[in-house]
């Protein structure tokens, strides 16, 4: 007589991996330096598309492999009303253009090109091409707001801020 094995009734939680410790606290340590990020990413952002900012703030953090700001972009523009698919969408942007109009895809494309220097210098017809969709401001604005999550992506991931406790809209200036 063989028995039959008792199915688990007691699911249990997935045993996820511990959460990292953050290295230091940017914000305590240097205070000022971090007051005059936050005054200078609200003034990059004036005139730039909430939209396209959470956009350009998303793929830039993806291209910098920054945790901590994926977390939160990702968050605020949810919070914001952007779809689920766009945002899943902008890591193979070029294979799903379709999704972007294509002033948002011109921001993507600088976006890559500002934050990849490895790469070489900022294409002319990356910057041309963002240039027939924006103006002279808001291109100006577009590139301080790139320039801007850049470094924010570096403070992060060098202090190894820690995602997943962000709460949409927390660091709103």
């Amino acid at each position: 007589m063989t028995t039959e094995p008792k199915p688990d009734t007691d699911q249990q939680a997935p045993q996820y991996a511990p959460e990292h410790t953050p290295r230091l606290q940017l914000a305590e340590l240097a205070p000022e330096v971090y007051k005059a990020m936050v005054r200078l990413d609200a003034a990059a952002r004036q005139g730039v598309d909430p939209t396209t900012l959470e956009l350009v703030k998303i793929r830039a953090s993806q291209l910098n492999h920054c945790a901590f700001c994926l977390d939160m972009h990702t968050k605020d523009a949810l919070a914001a009303g952007e779809s689920f698919e766009r945002i899943v969408q902008l890591s193979g942007w070029e294979e799903s253009k379709h999704f972007y109009t294509e002033k948002e895809l011109a921001a993507i494309e600088l976006t890559e090109a500002i934050t990849v220097l490895t790469d070489g210098f900022v294409p002319d017809e990356v910057y041309a091409h963002a240039a027939r969709h924006f103006d002279d401001t808001e291109l100006a604005h577009l590139i301080s707001a790139i320039t801007v999550i850049n470094a924010w992506n570096r403070f992060a991931v060098t202090t190894r801020m820690v995602p997943g406790h962000y709460t949409p809209g927390a660091h709103r200036g």
